[in-house]
């Protein structure tokens, strides 16, 4: 806000000085106008053409303007405006000039004369003068040094009481041998009051309009700037990680309420990961906790002369080991999901690939029907991910399905409103999952209680969730108590426009 009213004073400044720069010269040009009119009405009696009368130095009709000097008997046309009589012969002595000169003019408003003969004050008008020059030394002297007796002078004298803007005509006469000076002034700075005094308004309405610039813009900036200062707020008061809920009020739909709408996903996602990122140590800590008490336990109870309970007891620690082990590699697997390279693309027979996944999954229990049904089609995939996600879900429906019952690994293409899909589907024949929980058995951990006694870390369909997602696709489930389940991997099939560049590597 300061560089804009700083802007907006340069400017008024640089205006304001223009104008009374512009004004000023006008005013100097007119004073000089009618200070050159005085040059002929000169010529005009020193050549004889007027005498006696009054002559106005501002009013006289300009017919030569020419910066010679008045000589009696001299060239040059007259141009008079005198009420005096005409005469026949020009004047004879430079006095007798000057004293016509001093008797016909009437000095206008802050003007004066003088007339010099042979350097020193010689004449002054009988009309009361505004100011004296005959009285100021150090003018006179100025003038005497400026003087030109072959043509006008103009010129300006800056004094200590005011600045007289001047001319100087050298007066002579034919047969006399003195010299004379006409020298008429005007107070500069009393003509350049108006001037002055408006550019001081100029100035005082300049400060009065930046004063209210300067409230409007601190108002309406505080009024622009307002979410900004709340969003700075917001910012650093996410720093505290324990509260991450302060949001920025969006009142309005201009791109600082937009850039605060922005802030706010931002803040939603914050408070997603750490609350998830929470819930994951809390849900690391139990499961780890409970291989540790086991082992903890038994090794406290061993009876180290007993070989047999020491085998036991080594078998169980192992066991729980491996268990933990797994549940460590599981875990690294979900956080490694969100970073690059995390799946690497290449073009894949989904029939073969659907073969091939059908045979691995036959081995996790040969005493099952096991199904597959497939189309011939390519898909640009990560083959080893989605091979370890499609048998996660085969493994998922060996546990919990009725035993001997069916299971089919299928592969097909679905149209959607998004385009053709990809699905990877596992179908069984088990209990189903009631509608109410089939959310929950997607969060990491999440174990229902039909599942007790079913050896697993609860990390499985997470994974598979991870996998799906770093394809671009997503994880869906058909079920119904009673009607068994279909577990179905549903990616885009053009992958390469779904897939964040992010998650993906070279292809293999």
């Amino acid at each position: 806000m300061v560089s804009i009213l700083a802007v907006a004073a340069l400017g008024l400044a640089a205006s304001g000085v223009a104008a009374y720069l512009v004004q000023r010269e006008g005013v100097v040009a007119s004073i000089d106008a009618r200070l050159l009119r005085t040059v002929p009405d000169l010529k005009a009696i020193a050549s004889g053409a007027t005498t006696g009368g009054d002559t106005t130095t501002g009013t006289g009709t300009d017919t030569d303007t020419g910066p010679g000097p008045a000589s009696a008997g001299g060239p040059g046309p007259t141009a008079l405006a005198t009420t005096g009589a005409a005469v026949s012969s020009p004047l004879t002595s430079v006095d007798a000039i000057l004293r016509v000169a001093m008797k016909q003019v009437i000095p206008a408003a802050n003007e004066s004369v003088l007339g010099l003969i042979d350097g020193k004050p010689a004449l002054v008008p009988a009309a009361n003068l505004p100011f004296r020059m005959d009285e100021d030394a150090a003018f006179v002297a100025r003038i005497l040094a400026e003087a030109d007796p072959t043509q006008v002078v103009i010129g300006t004298a800056t004094g200590t009481e005011q600045t007289l803007r001047y001319l100087i005509v050298p007066v002579s006469a034919a047969g006399d041998p003195s010299s004379g000076l006409y020298v008429a002034a005007f107070d500069l700075d009393a003509e350049l009051g108006l001037v002055a005094e408006s550019f001081q308004t100029f100035v005082r309405v300049a400060l009065a309009a930046l004063i209210v610039v300067g409230l409007v813009a601190w108002v309406v900036a505080g009024r622009l700037l307002r979410p900004i200062r709340l969003l700075r707020d917001a910012a650093a008061g996410s720093t505290n990680a324990a509260d991450l809920t302060e949001r920025i009020p969006v009142t309005g739909h201009d791109d600082v309420s937009e850039l605060a709408t922005a802030i706010n996903g931002m803040f939603d996602r914050l408070q997603a990961s750490s609350l998830s990122q929470r819930r994951l140590l809390d849900d690391i800590g139990h499961e780890l906790k409970t291989p540790i008490t086991i082992i903890r336990g038994h090794l406290e109870l061993l009876d180290i002369a007993n070989v047999g309970e020491v085998r036991a007891t080594r078998e169980l620690a192992i066991d729980e080991l491996d268990r933990m082990s797994t549940l460590v590699s599981e875990i690294s697997l979900l956080a490694s999901s969100s970073g690059p390279n995390f799946v690497e693309l290449a073009e894949v027979d989904i029939e073969s690939l659907t073969a091939f996944v059908g045979a691995k999954a036959s081995a996790l229990d040969p005493a099952r029907t096991w199904r597959t049904e497939s189309v011939n089609v390519l898909a640009q995939i990560d083959s080893r991910r989605i091979t370890q996600a499609w048998l996660q879900l085969a493994d998922n429906a060996v546990k919990y399905s009725t035993p001997g019952t069916p299971i089919t690994i299928l592969g097909e293409v679905a149209e959607t409103p998004a385009g053709p899909h990809l699905n990877l589907s596992v179908q069984d024949a088990g209990p189903g999952i009631a509608v109410e929980v089939q959310e929950q058995i997607f969060e990491r951990f999440r174990r229902l209680e039909s599942s007790r006694g079913v050896y697993g870390s609860g990390l499985g369909l997470s994974i598979v969730s991870a996998i799906a997602e770093a394809h671009g696709g997503s994880v869906l489930l058909q079920s119904a108590q009673g009607a068994g389940s279909v577990f179905t991997i549903s990616i885009p099939l053009v992958a390469e426009a779904a897939i964040p560049e992010a998650l993906v590597g070279a292809e293999a």
